[in-house]
């Protein structure tokens, strides 16, 4: 197949070298030689960043542990015509200046996913992936004195690799971390936005590959650390770095996805082509960014849909909030790998925040337990009207996973009524086009209340119901105001990212992150 191409994509055959490949589309792309995405396709996008920086502003203004480490290990490291950090104006190394600020958005776990799932094609690994990595373009602009419309169009570059190799290749299957797709479009975007070949591109994908693949270990064990959050700003911190190095002439492996000893073909064996074909969007509204998912407040995005359910059922029957004491059981039935990750035993007890956040039992209980405490508060009837006002009144934040949380008496009783089981075929056969899940809550009485299947949670790409916009715009008012008093003008700046000068750009970190009493 080599290289093919239509008026709106170029596929990237798995006989070709798609590492050059890569290369050629991000140096075209970044310079308009191809690529008209539509406004559809900026919007989204768009959504995404704004959503991100205020997880990260919060994060900081929290003072979480990894964002403060790393914020204070790029402060040593100031370079003239650098790239600056959240909250700050002094330039510094860019690969540093990302690190800090992909590891403050990341730090929640509630920015955006994808689930690398394009049937249309045949291209449904299913690999999981996240808008970590805007702070590549934003630096990159930074440094190549670009203005705010070549930032956007570097983070819908950077999604479109990332999200595209989600789609074809399975690294979770193989144990190896979801960033690794990430740090190869972080590396191809950055060099492609500061004047890097083709080839050089190529030769810095190479080294990411050959010398930093990072496993799952880091999101192994009872109790996640600060590795698990921080996975995707040190992957692309050495991506940055390999495209630096490759630019001043180091060269590394050449041809990376057909290399023998490389993952690709370690994992998935071939006669010498790559395990796959690689489609990229460069026009129209098919770019991969628009199939990607909000996480509508502070949870593991596996569990979406038994929020969802959860809150299906508490808005239509107000009985199960007025007289919580007649729960006997919340059953939630859901599919591979939401079972596995957030379902492992180990979940069932989580002591930290990180932990928290990826356990089932405590997400969903944690909800209940804020309507319970909500309608003997206001009453039932007034906590909300309708879908999008239960979400936003529901929204788990920050506070949720704080130390008094975890360890919150009426959330450690309703987690020991909650059975998770894992659905099978029927479940597992429906992912990852949606997120299958059901939730039964049943009383003493034996009266049951079923949420039915869900499928497309509110913040779904495919969920047409809720009023996304609506419920974005409370959690970036929530989260900002945690950062400032007033965030109104920092998420205005972002949302106009595309019409920001050069000027704006070299500023747009200069503001001030107010700090609150940590939650660690």
């Amino acid at each position: 197949m080599t290289a093919t191409a239509t008026e709106t994509t170029i596929t990237l055959g798995r006989d070709s070298n798609q590492a050059l490949g890569i290369g050629r589309f991000a140096c075209d792309f970044m310079s308009g030689t191809i690529g008209a995405p539509s406004t559809n396709v900026e919007n989204r996008t768009t959504q995404f960043l704004v959503d991100s920086v205020l997880c990260g502003l919060s994060a900081i203004a929290l003072q979480t542990n990894a964002p403060c480490v790393l914020r204070d290990e790029a402060a040593g490291y100031q370079q003239e015509g650098g790239a600056t950090m959240f909250g700050c104006t002094s330039p510094l190394s860019p690969e540093k200046a990302i690190l800090a600020n992909a590891s403050a958005v990341r730090e929640w776990d509630s920015n955006g996913t994808n689930f690398g799932f394009n049937p249309a094609l045949g291209h449904t690994a299913g690999e999981f992936g996240h808008n970590d990595f805007y702070a590549v373009p934003l630096a990159a602009a930074q440094v190549a004195g670009l203005g705010g419309g070549a930032a956007l169009r570097g983070m819908i570059c950077l999604d479109e690799i990332r999200g595209r190799l989600a789609e074809v290749f399975s690294l979770k299957s193989y144990k190896i971390d979801h960033v690794v797709h990430g740090a190869i479009g972080s590396a191809a975007v950055y060099g492609a936005m500061c004047g890097a070949t083709p080839e050089q591109i190529e030769s810095a994908i190479g080294m990411v590959v050959a010398h930093y693949i990072p496993w799952r270990a880091i999101r192994a064990g009872k109790q996640l650390s600060d590795s698990k959050g921080a996975s995707a700003a040190i992957s692309t911190e050495v991506a940055v770095l390999c495209m630096q190095r490759s630019m001043r002439g180091f060269i590394g492996p050449k041809d990376i996805f057909r290399n023998p000893e490389a993952i690709w073909r370690q994992f998935e064996p071939t006669n010498g082509d790559s395990p796959f074909d690689l489609t990229l969007t460069h026009s129209g509204d098919d770019f991969a960014v628009m199939g990607m998912h909000f996480k509508l407040g502070l949870y593991e995005h596996q569990s979406a849909g038994a929020l969802q359910g959860l809150i299906d059922l508490i808005s239509t029957n107000p009985t199960i909030l007025e007289h919580p004491e007649s729960l006997k059981e919340v059953r939630i039935v859901a599919y591979e790998p939401a079972f596995g990750i957030i379902g492992d035993p180990a979940k069932r007890d989580p002591r930290t925040r990180q932990s928290a956040d990826h356990s089932m039992v405590y997400i969903v209980s944690t909800m209940l337990r804020k309507a319970i405490d909500l309608a003997a508060e206001v009453g039932t009837g007034a906590i909300a009207d309708g879908n999008d006002s239960w979400w936003k009144a529901l929204m788990l934040l920050p506070e949720d996973y704080g130390r008094n949380a975890i360890v919150n008496s009426t959330t450690r009783s309703l987690m020991d009524l909650i059975a998770f089981e894992h659905g099978g075929d029927e479940y597992d056969s429906r992912y990852p086009d949606g997120i299958p899940t059901s939730v039964v809550i049943t009383l003493k009485d034996g009266t049951n209340f079923d949420s039915g299947l869900v499928m497309y949670p509110s913040g779904h790409a495919r969920n047409t119901a809720a009023d996304l916009e609506d419920i974005l715009s409370h959690k970036s008012d929530v989260l900002g105001s945690l950062a400032m008093e007033d965030p109104s003008q920092i998420i205005s700046r972002f949302n106009n990212i595309a019409s920001l000068s050069v000027g704006d750009v070299k500023s747009i970190m200069d503001f001030e992150i107010c700090q609150r009493d940590a939650i660690d």
